[in-house]
């Protein structure tokens, strides 16, 4: 569900009004009934009720009942939309934590996350309660797709962990998951680090002795990996078809290309016409996907946000449940 104070429940009750996505899959949410009640009085939705469980089993999986695992971890009295708080982050935190447990156990087949609270990213919690070492996020926009060597460290620090074996990790993960999606021979633009990527040594010494030895191996292996590519060309030369996937260095070098395509604001009427963008979660012994934004505070209870990342989020999902069966 997201945290509760945030658009997550909305985009939510917009997401599991269209009769196609039960068509397509068994959505249970995990959150507090209570707030996908007030969810579904601002967003609109008469024809839907929400059907509190306590457990997965109880579930009716059916259009027009919003089936909600309730953990009622939020208190009517204390609960203040549109504002950050220590319950709502911490009810966040303890959905994402039942439905990693749900999948580990096999009650679920897939998990999708929504806006809501972070360790430095839901990314790490997924990691961390998984026990998953060798993981990597992965960012898509239509055919659009980026993985990352790290994301939430300092700048400093993601210049520090560009190693070949980190590389090449991510390398084969990006191509193991271009191949979970039916990408026959996927082909693989690796980003340099550096401006021109280092200029053969002259703005930095990372692509000549990290990055291309990694590249080197991989092509060793099979993987049809192509770079160091200049971080400023590699993107564009993706969304031309040159490039399955791009392996970026760092968090924003990876993320401020996809955003600049999949969000997109409409400055005559001063709002947002598109909020689209999947997160996966590679590496890890459970599906995860998610959407490719925050709580969007300021947008919450007003029922304008879209719900059109939740949807290919979940869209997502079932894709890589399908290919893992």
């Amino acid at each position: 569900m997201g945290d509760p104070a945030s658009i997550g429940p909305e985009i939510t009750v917009k997401a599991m009004a269209d009769p196609a996505l039960y068509e397509l899959c068994s959505p249970l949410i995990i959150g507090d009934a209570w707030v996908m009640e007030q969810a579904l009085s601002i967003v609109g939705h008469e024809e839907l009720n929400i059907n509190a469980i306590q457990d997965v089993k109880e579930a009716k999986f059916s259009f027009g009942t919003i089936d909600v695992l309730d953990l009622g971890l939020v208190r009517p009295q204390e609960f203040e939309r549109g504002q950050v708080s220590a319950m709502c982050g911490d009810a966040a935190f303890q959905y994402v934590k039942k439905v990693i447990e749900l999948a580990m156990a096999g009650e679920v087949d897939a998990t999708v996350t929504n806006a809501g609270h972070h360790y430095s990213g839901h990314t790490e919690i997924y990691a961390d309660l998984t026990g998953t070492k060798n993981y990597t996020m992965m960012l898509a926009h239509e055919d659009l797709r980026v993985v990352h060597v790290s994301t939430h460290v300092s700048l400093r620090e993601a210049c520090d962990r560009v190693k070949k074996q980190r590389v090449l990790d991510v390398i084969r993960i990006a191509n193991k998951a271009c191949l979970e999606m039916g990408i026959e021979k996927p082909k693989i633009g690796v980003a340099g680090l550096n401006p021109h990527s280092g200029e053969n040594g002259l703005f930095g010494r990372e692509e000549i002795e990290e990055i291309t030895p990694a590249i080197d191996e991989a092509k060793k292996e099979g993987i049809l990996a192509e770079g160091p590519v200049p971080p400023d060309t590699v993107f564009s030369k993706a969304k031309g078809g040159w490039y399955d996937i791009v392996v970026a260095m760092y968090h924003d070098q990876g993320h401020i290309p996809l955003k600049v395509v999949g969000f997109v604001y409409n400055r005559e009427k001063q709002m947002w016409d598109a909020v689209s963008g999947v997160n996966i979660t590679l590496g890890l012994p459970i599906i995860r996907v998610s959407v490719d934004h925050g709580t969007a505070f300021d947008q919450a209870g007003k029922g304008t946000a879209s719900e059109l990342s939740l949807r290919n989020s979940i869209d997502y999902a079932v894709k890589f449940t399908k290919s893992r069966k």
